[in-house]
């Protein structure tokens, strides 16, 4: 059976396979969020599919993306991470995964996750958009506006509004699935994908 998919996933093998499990999927874990973070912060300036491609080097140098073991990295041991060729070699990004682990520390200890600290700025539910065509996405909106100003604020890095606004599609706080994509079937609900 063929699906028709949003078109920014292309063929790619690695590039279906998240949209077709991860993409728009709503997304509560700490550890999970956490991960999509130093991931949206390491795609700066690149391309997306670059990224899942090094997410394997990047769960390996963050320790399974434990936020904890993050945070206390020393000067030194980013610098070995630095030169780690399976991830993006920046040093702004390497030692921005540090500084916004400390800044996800703060904000766990403020509201008990940030699950509750980020999930409050689409009021707690999933915001489903009907874009009928790629071109009807937008790449900034109020909720990643106000995400962004918030998360600087705390002192995180790498959180500017078209950056959130990824994050906010990728970990299912927003749905921007276009109209005549699998997973919009069934009046706008994501329905499971078929076993591969």
């Amino acid at each position: 059976m063929t699906l028709t998919r949003c078109g920014w996933c292309g063929t790619d093998p690695t590039y279906v396979a998240y949209h077709d499990e991860e993409w728009g999927v709503p997304v509560h874990d700490d550890r999970r969020l956490f991960e999509k973070l130093v991931l949206e912060g390491a795609q700066a300036g690149l391309s997306w599919i670059t990224i899942l491609r090094k997410r394997e080097a990047y769960r390996k140098a963050c320790h399974g993306f434990d936020v904890e073991w993050v945070a206390a990295l020393t000067d030194a041991e980013l610098e070995v991470i630095l030169l780690d060729p399976g991830i993006v070699r920046n040093r702004l990004k390497v030692f921005g995964a540090r500084k916004n682990a400390r800044a996800f520390l703060a904000v766990q200890s403020e509201f008990g996750s940030f699950d509750a600290y980020l999930w409050a700025f689409v009021g707690g539910r999933t915001k489903v958009n009907h874009p009928e065509t790629l071109a009807d996405i937008p790449t900034v909106s109020p909720e990643a506006e106000a995400l962004s100003r918030a998360l600087k604020k705390r002192g995180f890095t790498f959180v500017g509004p078209t950056i959130m606004y990824a994050y906010l599609q990728s970990m299912g706080l927003v749905d921007d699935h276009v109209a005549t994509c699998w997973k919009r079937q069934g009046c706008g609900l994501a329905v499971q994908a078929p076993a591969r």
